[in-house]
């Protein structure tokens, strides 16, 4: 859900403060494939990036709902610029709260994309 910032007109989306991001849901949010598509993107960009920059073999209501869980989670951040909602990793927080996950995830992934191929 967005809203506009007060007195701005600028929309904002809901974010978890770091304080308030969950070890379970961030790895509910990493269970699923599709999600930890966007991450492994996102975290070799280093930089954000539009939806429609990283692309899913799923309709666009669902990849939609990917970006909300990941966000939800605490995972990626999204801000609206004009009309485009950037993503980008919420890597600092992240190592912050559960130092070497992340890291740790994506080299699994890694090796598991070379393994199967």
């Amino acid at each position: 859900m967005s809203e506009a910032a007060p007195g701005t007109g600028v929309r904002t989306l809901a974010h978890p403060a770091r304080e308030e991001i969950r070890i379970e849901s961030v790895l509910h949010a990493l269970s699923d494939p599709m999600r930890l598509r966007v991450v492994r993107v996102l975290a070799a960009v280093e930089d954000e990036l539009t939806c429609s920059r990283i692309e899913l073999p799923v309709s666009k209501s669902t990849t939609t709902h990917h970006f909300r869980v990941l966000r939800e989670s605490g995972i990626i951040s999204q801000t609206y610029r004009g009309t485009s909602k950037m993503n980008g990793l919420r890597r600092d927080d992240l190592d912050a709260l559960f130092p070497g996950l992340l890291d740790s995830i994506l080299a699994a992934v890694n090796r598991q994309a070379d393994r199967l191929g």
